[in-house]
């Protein structure tokens, strides 16, 4: 009996002793308040790869501030300053394949989209045909794989060439020059005005020819100019005579007439843009963000009052072309935020974001609408690029055209760097590619 009674009693004295520490908690808590508690998290935070210029960065704050509490965006810097584009492609890629969560969006470059499609989470149902109309065409058509919608377009490109105004003027020529630029002028008469300027130090055509995918447009640029496609069935075909013409053209401008310096296999973009200001180059091969990248790493000064954009030449018996380019948005199929990943794609597609990006980094819009609103208000370069998306081409929509590119890249940068025959070049790319070899540079 007394065996139960002791247990009765600390039964009791438990039960009291755990009534008054829940007491004590609850107090405590009351006095303290609910910052005592931890929180499950309500903000959602996604991760965004990109090139994060001060367009990108003016948006993600918009957005932040919109969304504050809900959603934030975290941008994840890739620039294009320390990433070639094939480096950044090569990245991304090894991150997907470890199927992480960590990366919500990124960016790619438009002839990337069919190779990252496998990677993506599909976004036609978020983006039903008719709301596709408002996009520019030469940018939405590059987001399909088997005629699935897989990604969205962020801004695009477009090629054109630059002249330096001063130079031109200091000898004579600028008026003369620049009426046969703005009518498309051919690569046969831009050669005899080479000749004629005897530029001497002064480079006259500038143009990256690294081993890289920039080069890769200027050889396509030249081809599709001539209506020639590489493909054939299922392999491809870089040996015609339109290829042999392209390639040919870009070994002489270096070593037959002389016109672009032996050091443009060493430049991207951002070499050749340098050595350009720098040498104060004649003409240079670029993209429309030029005038923004002046104005944020060179100077302050009005880029627009010493260089012009004109369409690129063409050849004679051809039509003008400029390789379209540009980068679209994609969600990666292993995040856990998908929802708000929608939600902050949709934002940079809206006219107010695209704005933002055009004003502060140069990034063309991809939406029509802006087009039609920036021509109404005077906007002098809208109205030039509005003319020369009429000449737009494009490079070979293919999941295995990033392995094409690595090789043909490779073989026309050493054609272009030693003087070596067009012909036997394209023939030896032609191989490796059709013979599905193992490519190591």
């Amino acid at each position: 009996m007394k065996f139960f009674k002791k247990h009765i009693n600390n039964f009791y004295i438990s039960l009291l002793s755990i009534t008054i520490f829940a007491l004590v908690a609850f107090v405590f808590i009351s006095l303290i308040g609910e910052h005592f508690l931890i929180k499950e998290e309500s903000e959602t935070k996604i991760y965004f790869v990109d090139n994060i210029s001060p367009g990108h960065k003016l948006v993600v704050e918009k957005f932040n501030q919109l969304y504050e509490g809900k959603i934030k965006v975290m941008p994840i810097d890739l620039p294009f300053e320390k990433f070639s584009t094939n480096e950044r492609k090569e990245l991304l890629i090894r991150y997907l394949r470890s199927k992480s969560d960590r990366i919500d969006i990124f960016s790619v470059d438009q002839i990337w989209t069919q190779r990252f499609a496998k990677f993506v989470e599909p976004l036609g149902n978020h983006f039903p045909v008719n709301k596709r109309e408002k996009y520019l065409e030469a940018a939405i058509e590059s987001c399909y794989f088997n005629d699935q919608l897989v990604a969205i377009p962020l801004y695009i490109d477009i090629s054109i060439m630059y002249y330096n105004k001063e130079e031109l003027q200091r000898r004579g020529k600028y008026a003369s020059i620049k009426n046969e630029l703005d009518n498309f002028i051919t690569w046969e008469r831009f050669i005899e005005i080479g000749k004629e300027l005897k530029t001497g130090v002064n480079p006259y055509y500038i143009f990256p020819a690294a081993d890289y995918e920039g080069l890769v447009c200027s050889y396509f640029e030249l081809l599709e100019s001539q209506n020639y496609k590489i493909f054939s069935g299922d392999s491809i075909n870089i040996t015609s005579r339109e290829s042999i013409r392209s390639l040919q053209l870009l070994i002489d401008l270096v070593h037959k007439y002389k016109l672009s310096p032996p050091d443009v296999t060493a430049y991207k973009e951002t070499e050749a843009d340098l050595n350009f200001i720098s040498k104060n180059g004649i003409f240079l091969r670029n993209w429309p963000g030029f005038y923004k990248w002046y104005r944020t790493f060179i100077s302050d000064d009005n880029p627009e009052d010493k260089y012009g954009m004109a369409p690129l030449p063409h050849f004679t018996d051809s039509k003008p072309a400029s390789i379209i380019g540009g980068w679209n948005l994609m969600i990666s199929a292993t995040s856990k935020k998908k929802t708000a990943a929608l939600e902050f794609v949709k934002f940079l597609n809206s006219e107010e974001a695209q704005l933002i990006m055009y004003n502060n980094s140069g990034f063309l819009p991809v939406i029509k609408s802006l087009y039609e609103s920036l021509s109404n208000n005077e906007d002098a370069k809208i109205k030039f690029f509005n003319d020369i998306f009429k000449t737009y081409v494009h490079r070979p929509y293919s999941e295995f055209y990033t392995r094409y590119s690595d090789v043909i890249a490779h073989y026309m940068h050493l054609a272009i760097k030693n003087n070596l025959s067009a012909y036997d070049v394209l023939k030896k790319a032609e191989q490796i590619i059709n013979s599905n070899q193992i490519f190591i540079k």
